[in-house]
């Protein structure tokens, strides 16, 4: 595969215990009860503003609001308990070392993917100018346009490109987009999830992606 793109959040760095710790906090500021936990994960890959009506019930000016706390609150609460998952570090930089062109797609806010590309060192493999937001494209996972954003900017053709994600979300996104699918099973859903999806490939660890 002449390009490979990645999703952040739970295929690149272990972000679901910070992710979940700020919005529990959010809950708790607006006087709401706490969301349940496995509803929230589940809404983990998609836009921010759906992890509060999905996740916690919000709807209106309320997961509006919340939105706005979870970005005020999250680089204190959740940036400390965010680590990259074993083996990440070391197959971007052997993929940078031959030469694929890497870019990442993310439901995320592009200033807070910034900030947490440099709090892992990503950035070393991945330029930030590769780096894409959810604020990138139009239409947020699981439409494609957030990959013919990028495939644009590498050069790469849809035929040519693996992407690799942990949710169906970003298996949806790439076979609607006409590129190869890679599921990792490490992060926010099971290889059962997953495989529903249909990706081209299923793994249990990054390193075998080499």
């Amino acid at each position: 595969m002449p390009a490979i793109i990645f999703d952040f959040d739970g295929t690149l760095a272990d972000t679901r215990r910070g992710i979940l710790a700020t919005a529990q906090e959010v809950l708790h500021r607006m006087g709401r009860e706490p969301a349940d936990e496995a509803a929230l994960s589940a809404t983990i890959g998609l836009p921010l503003r759906e992890n509060f009506t999905r996740g916690a019930g919000l709807s209106g000016e309320d997961a509006d609001r919340a939105v706005e706390i979870y970005r005020e609150i999250f680089e204190t609460i959740a940036i400390p308990t965010i680590d990259l998952f074993p083996g990440v570090e070391e197959t971007v930089a052997t993929l940078k070392e031959r030469g694929l062109p890497m870019a990442v797609a993310s439901s995320r806010g592009q200033r807070s993917l910034e900030i947490l590309m440099q709090h892992t060192g990503l950035d070393r493999y991945i330029p930030l100018s590769l780096v894409f937001g959810v604020e990138a494209a139009a239409r947020p996972k699981p439409a494609p346009d957030l990959i013919y954003v990028i495939l644009g900017r590498l050069g790469a053709k849809p035929e040519e490109t693996l992407v690799v994600g942990d949710t169906t979300f970003d298996i949806e996104m790439g076979r609607a987009a006409g590129c190869y699918t890679c599921g990792v099973s490490y992060g926010n859903q099971s290889a059962d999830t997953l495989a529903g999806a249909s990706p081209n490939y299923l793994l249990d660890d990054l390193r075998r992606l080499i």
